[in-house]
């Protein structure tokens, strides 16, 4: 009897060619940035409601944001030149004798309110440098625009006596007239000017 055929020895298959990634890491990376949630709006905003309630019955107070870099300004002009700065009648008044410029309670709220967000930043994994803009824009030019956008609106708040959180936060929720004004003004300028420099985002 023959021997029976032996199976020839299987040669060592090729690794199959891989496929280029359908994204770059980069952009993978956005994407699951992207898909962490942030906090829940409908409890931050109670939680915002608290602290304002809290800021009136503690402080007498409510909340604000644009006066606190006013009186930094007013403190930094102060050292420069202190008899220009303690003359000047839109910021004179706040020098006192024997009292810090900065040591009014709107400072600290500033100061709380950055530790917020970082706060925020920390718990929603969010914590990182980075420029957003869009696809048709470079990042300088975000950046110009960004403090073009921040020197109007200070302007803007002095103007209006007050910012988002004084007039909108504070004043809303006094009810005050103005206030009420002031935020259809805010929200209808906008959406006016976001239509006219869309293409800067999308």
């Amino acid at each position: 009897m023959s021997e029976p055929n032996q199976a020839a020895p299987a040669l060592p298959m090729e690794e199959p060619a891989q496929s280029p990634p359908l994204r770059s890491e980069s952009s993978a990376a956005a994407a699951a940035e992207r898909a962490r949630p942030f906090w829940n709006p409908y409890v931050a905003g109670i939680a915002l409601g608290l602290v304002l309630l809290a800021s009136f019955v503690v402080v007498g107070k409510g909340l604000g944001s644009s006066g606190a870099y006013k009186l930094l300004g007013a403190a930094a002009l102060q050292q420069i030149d202190p008899t220009y700065a303690e003359e000047n009648g839109n910021i004179g008044h706040f020098f006192q004798p024997g009292r810090s410029v900065l040591s009014e309670w709107i400072v600290f709220l500033a100061i709380g309110t950055f530790i917020g967000g970082l706060l925020g930043a920390f718990t929603s994994g969010r914590f990182k440098r980075e420029t957003i803009h869009g696809p048709r824009i470079a990042r300088e030019n975000r950046w110009v625009l960004a403090v073009l956008g921040g020197m109007l609106s200070g302007f803007a708040a002095q103007l209006a006596r007050g910012c988002t959180s004084g007039q909108a936060l504070t004043g809303g929720a006094q009810l005050a007239l103005g206030s009420w004004v002031f935020m259809f003004s805010v929200f209808g300028g906008a959406y006016a000017l976001a239509y006219l420099v869309r293409k800067e985002w999308i």
